[in-house]
C-alpha cells in the first residue's frame, strides 16, 4: 500500500526506522520495509536475510510482519530470536547476509524500530539504501511473482559468546567481581551467556527482560540512570560495573568507587589494547571524543582519524581506513575484527581484561587515560541554532585559535581549552561538549557559553 511521504519520513530516520507503535508503525508497515529491504538487498550472492528482536512486548510480531515481508519477495529468513543489537551484527558476519533488528534501543516502551545492515553488518542509512525504501512505501512496493521464501530459526547466542570472548585474552580475570545493570534489556540476556564459565563473579542488577523498564530507562548515557548500578557497586564490593543500554550495544563503566568512567577513557584504552596487537594501525574517534584520544594514539605510533558524530560516519571510516578500532562519546565502541560494527559486549572484556592483568583498583588504572575535565553534552532548545551559534563565536572571537566545522563548529581557544556546538538534526537543540585541563576551567566555560545559548 501507498503512505504519505510525511507518514514516512517521521519513522524512516538518518539511520534506521523508529516511531510508536500502533500510531506510526503496525504490523503492515513493517511487512512493507521487510518486503523493500528485500528488493534492495537481492541479488546473486544474497539468498537470505537474518533477523533478531529485543524484549519489547511489540518486537516478536513486528519482526514476524518484517519475515513476511522479505519471504515475499523469494528470500529466505533465518530468525534468530531473542538478541541484543551486536549479537544480530554476529549473525550478518558470520551467515554473510543482510539483518534487521527489531528494536527502539533505549526509547521507552510505547516505541519500537528496525537497524538494518547489509551482509557483513554494513550499515544501511540514508544514502546506502533508507531513502530507497522511503520511496517505496511511498509509491507502493511492488510485488514479485516468484516462489516465497522460507523461514528457519538458528540460535547463535553461544556461537556469539564464544566469538567476542576469542577476540580478547581473559586469562587474568580470575576473581574479578563484576556488578551489571541491564536495565531489564538486552544486556539480561547477552550477559549470563558470555561470562559462562568465566572465573568471575557477576552481581545481577536488573537482569529480568521487561520492554516496559519499570525500573529505569535503559539509556546510561543519561546520569540519572547509572545512580542504581553506582549504589550497586559499593554495596556489593565490586571491582567494576557495567551498564548496557536496551538492546545492549552500547556499554557503560562505573569504577569500584562508584564513579563513572568516560567513555573517551574506555576509547583510550581499548585503542591502547588494540595498537599493541597491531603497531601502527589507525583509531577512529569522533570529534567530541577527548583530546588525550588522538594525542595517544600518536604517542603510540598509530593513526588517529576524527569524524563526525554518529555510527554512520564513523562505520564508513572504519571501512575506508581499514581502522582497528573506533570509539565515540556516547559509549559505541566499533571493532575491525566484528566485521566494524560496534559491540559494547566486547569493549566491556576489553577493559575487563585491562583491569584483570594488574593489581590497580580500575579507578587508578583509568586515571592514566582521563588527563582532561568535560562536560558532557549539555542540550539547550533555541528558537534559532545558528543565531545562538554566531552569537557564541562573536563573544569568544578575541579568545578563538581557530574554528572546526565539520561537524557544527569546534572552536579551540588560546589557553588550551576547547569546545562543539552542534544543532540536532531532528530537535530545536544546540548540543554543547566542552573539555578542559580542571574540572572549574570546564564549569567557568560552560556556564559562559550557556549564557550566550540560552540568552
Amino acid at each position: 500500500m501507498a503512505r504519505t511521504a510525511e507518514a514516512v519520513n517521521a519513522v524512516i530516520k538518518a539511520y534506521d526506522v523508529r516511531g510508536v507503535v500502533g500510531e506510526q508503525i503496525d504490523a503492515a508497515f513493517v511487512r512493507d520495509v521487510g518486503s523493500s529491504f528485500a528488493r534492495l538487498v537481492k541479488d546473486s550472492s544474497v539468498t537470505q536475510v537474518a533477523i533478531g528482536h529485543d524484549m519489547r512486548a511489540s518486537s516478536p510480531e513486528l519482526a514476524k510482519a518484517f519475515a513476511d515481508g522479505v519471504t515475499s519477495q523469494g528470500l529466505n529468513v533465518v530468525h534468530i530470536g531473542l538478541a541484543s543489537t551486536d549479537q544480530l551484527y554476529f549473525a550478518s558476519g558470520l551467515l554473510d547476509c543482510p539483518g534487521a533488528m527489531f528494536t527502539a534501543s533505549h526509547n521507552p516502551a510505547k516505541y519500537n524500530g528496525i537497524k538494518l545492515c547489509r551482509s557483513g553488518a554494513k550499515p544501511v542509512g540514508q544514502d546506502t539504501g533508507l531513502a530507497t525504501i522511503k520511496s517505496e512505501l511511498v509509491e507502493g512496493v511492488p510485488s514479485f511473482d516468484g516462489e516465497p521464501g522460507t523461514v528457519t530459526e538458528r540460535d547463535v547466542l553461544s556461537d556469539y559468546a564464544s566469538f567476542v570472548k576469542n577476540l580478547v585474552d581473559l586469562s587474568q580475570v580470575s576473581g574479578v567481581k563484576i556488578a551489571v545493570d541491564a536495565g531489564n534489556g538486552m544486556g539480561g540476556h547477552t550477559v549470563p551467556a558470555v561470562f559462562e564459565g568465566l572465573p568471575v563473579t557477576v552481581e545481577p542488577l536488573y537482569f529480568e527482560l521487561d520492554g516496559t523498564f519499570p525500573n529505569h530507562e535503559a539509556n546510561p548515557l543519561d546520569p540519572e540512570n547509572l545512580k542504581d548500578l553506582q549504589k550497586f557497586v559499593l554495596d556489593t564490593g565490586a571491582d567494576i560495573g557495567l551498564a548496557f543500554d536496551g538492546d545492549a550495544d552500547r556499554c557503560f563503566v562505573v569504577d569500584e568507587k562508584g564513579d563513572p568512567v568516560s567513555p573517551s577513557a574506555v576509547t583510550g584504552l581499548v585503542a591502547e589494547r588494540e595498537l599493541a596487537k597491531e603497531p601502527g594501525a589507525t583509531v577512529i574517534h569522533n570529534l567530541i571524543t577527548s583530546r588525550a584520544v588522538p594525542e595517544l594514539v600518536t604517542e603510540l605510533g598509530g593513526t588517529p582519524v576524527r569524524t563526525r558524530v554518529g555510527h554512520s560516519f564513523i562505520k564508513q571510516q572504519m571501512a575506508d581506513t581499514g581502522a582497528i578500532f573506533g570509539g565515540e562519546h556516547s559509549a559505541h565502541y566499533y571493532f575491525r575484527d566484528f566485521w566494524g560494527a560496534d559491540s559494547g559486549m566486547l569493549a566491556a572484556l576489553h577493559v575487563l581484561a585491562a583491569l584483570g592483568s594488574q593489581d590497580r583498583p580500575l579507578s587508578e588504572l583509568m586515571s592514566h587515560y582521563e588527563t582532561y575535565s568535560a562536560s558532557g553534552e549539555i542540550n539547550s532548545t533555541v528558537a534559532d541554532a545558528a543565531e545562538r551559534t554566531t552569537a557564541v563565536l562573536e563573544t569568544f572571537a578575541d579568545r578563538t585559535v581557530s574554528i572546526d566545522r565539520l561537524d557544527g563548529v569546534t572552536v579551540d581557544l588560546k589557553d588550551g581549552a576547547w569546545f562543539n556546538l552542534r544543532a540536532s538534526n531532528t530537535e530545536p537543540l544546540l548540543r554543547l561538549n566542552v573539555e578542559a585541563r580542571s574540572s572549574s576551567e570546564v564549569d567557568a566555560l560552560t556556564s559562559e557559553i550557556l549564557d550566550v545559548v540560552r540568552a
